[in-house]
């Protein structure tokens, strides 16, 4: 839900497919759960936007269902966020198509779908990367999915294959369908983040797909902006997809920013506080403690000082100690 309805209104009228707009290569930034929520969105917005956005992954099952409210916090964005992109998952193509109805009315940008999950609970599902043993089942979801979308383009997220590399049979399935675009996490469901991301398969994607219409975006292991342009030169990739890189690291899609010490405390603490106000009603506050990890990370005294705010509770206990900590401190 955008913050302003009119805004939202106004774009709807004006909605054309935001892909065939973006920069060659372009960046993006991974849907991770319980990480690119609501509230960190809005500081990567602030202080370092890339050209894409995800929301955290969210069930179709789930919002065709009696839960669907509590599950909008989930879909929660800004418009500072545009162009932003819903991501959903699941197993029904009924309930893509509801879900992608949702989507519409919610003014997202676009919307994509999850077929790249390896967690076991989605794969009992028949859902994210199981997806990939069933590939008549893939293009029934994003014939549905589109159907459901009506202007919005549908893009899909997913990897080179269950245990190998299918990207011959998996790959040319998915084009059948025309999505907008197509993300490919360079390692198989099996390999989870285990292994380095195999690059040279983002290559093979895009000389799979090349003259189709599709973009290909490469994701997997990918440090910082530097190394997304390497990727992207090498691979020859319509875009880059950044994840893990961004935390702790709002400003990841700025890197010329030079950002002192001070600085990412008082970000990590401004990220509480909106965490508090936004979310705690409906999330659990230790979902904070992976971010305090990174942020309080690389430095003399980060040990200690990430210990004490591991055991915080609230933005005012967090916020106390930080500044604490960084009184007591020089920081450059």
């Amino acid at each position: 839900m955008p913050a302003s309805s009119s805004a939202s209104t106004k774009h709807k009228l004006m909605t054309t497919n935001f892909w065939q707009n973006l920069p060659k290569p372009f960046f993006m930034l991974a849907p991770m759960a319980d990480v690119t929520d609501a509230v960190f969105r809005r500081l990567i917005a602030k202080y370092g936007k890339p050209d894409v956005l995800y929301t955290e992954f969210v069930s179709v099952d789930g919002l065709c269902s009696a839960g669907r409210e509590n599950l909008l916090i989930d879909l929660k964005y800004t418009d500072a966020e545009r162009p932003i992109v819903a991501q959903i998952f699941g197993s029904k193509p009924e309930n893509f198509k509801i879900a992608a109805e949702l989507c519409v009315t919610l003014g997202f940008d676009g919307i994509d779908i999850n077929m790249g999950c390896p967690d076991k609970n989605i794969q009992k599902q028949c859902a994210g990367a199981a997806l990939i043993k069933h590939p008549q089942l893939a293009k029934e979801i994003i014939q549905a999915t589109k159907e459901g979308a009506a202007d919005l383009p549908v893009s899909v997220k997913t990897r080179i294959g269950d245990r190998t590399n299918e990207l011959e049979t998996w790959l040319p399935n998915l084009l059948e369908t025309k999505p907008s675009a197509i993300i490919i996490h360079a390692r198989t469901r099996q390999e989870m983040s285990k292994v380095p991301a195999k690059w040279e398969t983002v290559k093979q994607a895009v000389e799979i797909a090349k003259d189709s219409g599709v973009l290909i975006v490469g994701n997997g292991d990918v440090k910082d902006l530097t190394d997304a342009r390497q990727k992207a030169a090498a691979s020859g990739a319509d875009g880059i997809m950044l994840g893990r890189a961004i935390f702790g690291n709002p400003w990841l899609f700025s890197p010329d920013k030079k950002v002192t010490l001070t600085e990412k405390l008082n970000v990590m603490i401004e990220h509480t506080k909106l965490f508090e106000t936004l979310l705690a009603p409906h999330k659990n506050f230790a979902i904070m403690k992976k971010h305090y990890k990174a942020y309080v990370n690389g430095f003399d005294g980060a040990k200690e000082l990430r210990v004490r705010l591991m055991q915080t509770t609230s933005a005012a206990e967090v916020e106390e100690i930080t500044t604490d900590w960084l009184n007591k401190n020089v920081i450059s």
